[in-house]
């Protein structure tokens, strides 16, 4: 008999272990849902031994020792901490952060081949016009649902942002939204067609096109996990937000989009 291989015991528990030895079948149990903690946590974005011992309550070499047996797996990597301060003495503090591989365990994307199959029929059909007109109507249900989520947000774009985070966490992103010194920053942990968004940019553009009109002022996107980064991250920048009026205008319907156009030249 085999045990199937997990995420959350990466390899540890061992069937000959449980029918061995029981305090040691425990211990390697314990490890093992320790080891779930922490890649639910990356699932959040990169952090250091340090940070995550302090919210598990463990010591940072008590962490290290599970990152380590994730790293042998492939399941984490590091990445250097950025510092904006002046280095202190020691070797550089190392972000930890999780694979493409881990992420896929953790969210599975069931119908991602089907999906990017579809969109390359439609683009190869009909043109990159009718993927972009694709991706702005599957969008517009979420849209309208974060909108009804946003009614009492007021009108301050961080504050819009905060509430959109909790709507698109709602939806499955994982979202957090943070004030820093030129604005704000709505990060999303976790991206249900990241595997598709590769292939066709159209649906992030589409996605930052929200966010831009729910918040009510422009965003810049500075990061996508589509493109191989831990996180989706998108910059606010400190502005007024749009009236009503003046509000980026909704992308046109599809049908609209795939008409065909004339254009006129001069003679």
């Amino acid at each position: 008999m085999q045990v199937p291989e997990e995420i959350r015991n990466v390899g540890v528990v061992k069937y000959e272990v449980l029918v061995g030895n029981g305090a040691e079948a425990s211990a390697a149990v314990s490890d093992g849902r320790t080891r779930d903690r922490v890649a639910q946590l990356l699932r959040r974005g990169p952090a250091t031994a340090a940070e995550l011992g302090a919210q598990l309550g463990l010591s940072p070499a008590a962490i290290r020792k599970h990152l380590d047996a994730l790293l042998a797996d492939c399941l984490v990597e590091t990445r250097e901490v950025r510092r904006t301060g002046p280095r202190g003495r020691g070797r550089p503090a190392k972000a930890f952060v999780l694979t493409a591989a881990a992420r896929e365990d953790l969210n599975p994307h069931h119908y991602d081949n089907i999906a990017a199959a579809a969109l390359r029929w439609i683009a190869q059909n009909n043109g990159p016009q009718a993927v972009t007109a694709f991706a702005a109507s599957q969008i517009q249900a979420l849209e309208d649902r974060c909108s009804a989520a946003l009614e009492e947000a007021g009108t301050d774009p961080i504050a819009r942002a905060e509430a959109l985070a909790d709507a698109l966490t709602a939806e499955g992103y994982a979202a957090s939204a943070t004030t820093i010194a030129s604005g704000g920053q709505l990060c999303q942990h976790h991206c249900p067609v990241a595997h598709v968004a590769a292939e066709f940019p159209q649906l992030c553009d589409a996605e930052t096109e929200v966010i831009s009109r729910l918040i009510g002022t422009h965003v810049q996107r500075l990061a996508t996990i589509a493109h191989g980064d831990g996180v989706c991250t998108t910059h606010i920048p400190h502005r007024p937000a749009h009236t009503p009026s003046d509000r980026p205008a909704r992308h046109p319907k599809a049908d609209e989009m795939l008409s065909t156009t004339t254009v006129r030249t001069d003679t």
